[in-house]
């Protein structure tokens, strides 16, 4: 998506009607905007947001400008309206947001209608078109959803509130954001759409066409199934919200034991309690590990380890039986009991009852085919061969991991006593005891939302097995019903292309963070040239390590220059990627290309940071709008004057008045 120009009339401080046109220039694809603070850079920039959306940052919700609405009089009117032509997948569009203003007899103003947005585009005759109403806002989302918006749309606070929001994990919304920008919800929306939580989902659409007529309980076995989807998607529901509450319990722990460890009599107190908490993290994980191969190991060997024993006594007893190799090679059962109806045997030999013939006969009839025991004998000692080689050390291996086990609750016991015994030193402090009693209270609150999830989560895995046995038993009743077989067989494809697509998102998914990773960490060091990497784990949130500092490893505390600077990677690096993936033929991630608008943000940085972010930013980004202050700007243009393609700058006539003027 490319801006291309702006109208604005009687846009809060633009009086009348004012035009803006943004540079598109491939090579020169930066525009610059100056101004002092307070003469209307911010209003341009909510002029995007409230065009698109309708809405804006202001705690002053009346958008006209005031010099018009003063002269006005009464009964009167005026119009506030925002024109945006933008290019977006090879359409040209306008976007247009009108309100009016009216005044009462007095000339005040009355409260103003609601915004209206058309939306038009050029076919592919050139002519005009205009999106019906009830569709404008759908295509909008189409173009840029609002949620993701503000990752183009931001000014210098905004961008530091984005930076804490994704070291501390709490923006769902960001990791939504970045997977939607990086073509990844495609996916999630297929996935959904096969086997979402909607039971218009393909796959549950399927599994309500059963007809039950054949079969009454399978309705009552759907019924069930549908309970314990309803309690699964409860807990999912749940999980989340004990995800945020731990996060918000976790910081305020975290901002009283700062306050503690402050305070120099309890300082010691505090980093050896800080020490036996990073210990006791340690074993946590320790035991998660060592539980996950216990059980990993059992899963896979516990059923042939423990059959050893049978699988041994049935070898022994077999062995003694011989019966082996009894069977006579292409004679089947059909062939004797043809010899003895005839009585007379290949040879010529009388086969009558009780004769020796006869009686050899019937002995060969329990090693032939149909019932070929030897073969199956042989089958079975080959089999319970397989079974004891894989069974060999398996409890060696699970001794050992439960042993570990075992020295984890002595251990773990030993230190949270341990913990305990300062926490009741701490409390009894002076000028630390209610410091001490809002941590304990904190603190303890994060544990009860940490088993409430291991609750929740086991909880959740019983239903499941609960919910697969239904569905086993619902797949085997529905084969008796032909009707119903083929609705199982058409089931059976959505599943498959559920999983199939499972996989593949998943792999996808993998591949596009690390390369974001990458990509991120490329921008960070030419931003940032410190000893610092990011790191981004699986829900997108962002630690930064330490690189040049031995045996140190771990997340740190940064300045506001650097958080500014790892969101400013961040999304630089997400937009880089976007346009890659957009102009990449065979990429299965289809993307769009998007702008940067900035308003103040470099504010923050010093000139040396100034200098990288004004040569990194018209590389990474398919066109970048900055509103700065003009000693800023001044900057700005120095660094990136070959990039500039237009140039503009705030006249501020008064308090309600400025002017766009070109440079």
């Amino acid at each position: 998506m490319l801006l291309k120009s702006m109208k604005l009339t009687n846009f809060r401080q633009f009086k009348e009607t004012q035009s803006i046109e943004f540079s598109t220039d491939s090579e020169k694809n930066v525009t610059i905007i100056m101004g002092e603070n307070g003469s209307g850079k911010t209003t341009l920039a909510q002029a995007f947001t409230w065009c698109l959306y309708g809405d804006t940052d202001f705690d002053d919700k009346v958008v006209l400008n005031k010099a018009v609405a003063r002269e006005m009089g009464p009964n009167n009117e005026a119009t506030v309206r925002v024109e945006l032509a933008v290019l977006h997948a090879d359409f040209d569009y306008t976007m247009i947001r009108e309100q009016k203003y009216t005044t009462d007899s007095v000339g005040e103003l009355k409260r103003p209608n609601n915004p209206v947005f058309k939306m038009a585009y050029k076919g592919k005759d050139g002519q005009q078109e205009f999106v019906r109403d009830n569709e404008t806002e759908l295509r909008m989302k189409e173009i840029l959803p609002k949620e993701l918006s503000r990752y183009f749309f931001f000014d210098g606070e905004r961008i530091g509130n984005m930076s804490k929001e994704i070291r501390k994990g709490k923006s769902q919304e960001f990791a939504e954001a970045v997977k939607g920008l990086l073509g990844l919800s495609a996916f999630t929306a297929a996935l959904d759409h096969l086997n979402g939580r909607s039971q218009n989902t393909v796959i549950k659409s399927y599994a309500n066409q059963y007809d039950s007529k054949s079969d009454s309980t399978i309705a009552q076995y759907r019924a069930e199934i549908d309970k314990y989807d309803a309690r699964i998607d409860a807990i999912e529901d749940r999980l989340s919200e004990i995800d945020d509450e731990r996060v918000l319990a976790e910081e305020k722990a975290e901002e009283f034991e700062i306050k503690i460890q402050e305070n120099k009599d309890s300082e010691k107190l505090a980093q050896e309690r800080s020490r036996l908490n990073a210990k006791l993290n340690g074993l946590k994980t320790s035991k998660i590990k060592n539980t996950s191969g216990l059980i990993d190991v059992f899963n896979r060997r516990g059923a042939s380890w423990m059959a050893t024993k049978m699988i041994n006594d049935a070898l022994e007893e077999l062995a003694s039986a011989e019966k082996l190799d009894t069977g006579i090679p292409d004679i089947h059962a059909r062939t004797i009991e043809y010899l003895i109806k005839r009585k007379t045997c290949i040879c010529g030999a009388p086969i009558e009852f009780g004769n020796p013939a006869y009686v050899e006969l019937n002995k060969v009839l329990d090693y032939i085919p149909p019932k070929s025991i030897g073969t199956l004998i042989g089958q079975f000692v080959r089999e319970c061969e397989m079974k004891n080689r894989a069974a060999a050390d398996t409890f060696d291996i699970m001794s050992t991991q439960y042993s570990e086990l075992r020295n984890f609750d002595t251990d773990y016991a030993d230190i949270v006593s341990d913990i305990e015994t300062i926490n009741k030193k701490l409390e009894g402090m002076l000028n630390v005891g209610e410091l001490q009693k809002k941590y304990t209270f904190y603190n303890g609150e994060a544990k009860k939302l940490i088993r409430e999830k291991e609750n929740l989560i086991e909880e959740k895995g019983g239903l499941k097995t609960k919910r697969e046995r239904y569905e086993t038993q619902i797949n085997e009743l529905v084969l008796k019903d032909d009707n119903n077989k083929r609705i199982a067989c058409f089931q059976a494809y959505a599943t498959y292309m559920y999983q199939y697509l499972s996989q593949i998102y998943k792999e996808k998914e993998t591949e596009t963070r690390e390369q974001l990773e990458k990509t991120v960490n490329e921008i960070f060091k030419n931003i940032y040239n410190g000893g610092f990497s990011l790191a981004i784990d699986e829900k997108y949130n962002i630690q930064i390590m330490v690189d040049d500092f031995e045996g140190y490893s771990g997340d740190v505390e940064t300045s506001t220059a650097q958080s500014i600077s790892v969101i400013f990677a961040f999304i630089a690096g997400v937009i880089k990627m976007a346009r890659e993936n957009n102009n990449e033929e065979n990429s299965m991630l289809t993307t769009e290309a998007y702008p940067l608008v900035m308003d103040a943000p470099l504010s923050a940085f010093d000139k040396t940071r100034i200098q990288t972010v004004c040569d990194v930013l018209p590389k990474v980004a398919e066109q970048v709008i900055i509103f700065i202050k003009d000693t800023d700007g001044e900057i700005a243009e120095e660094h990136m004057g070959k990039k500039v393609g237009t140039r503009y700058k705030f006249e501020k006539h008064n308090e309600f008045e400025t002017e766009l003027v070109g440079r």
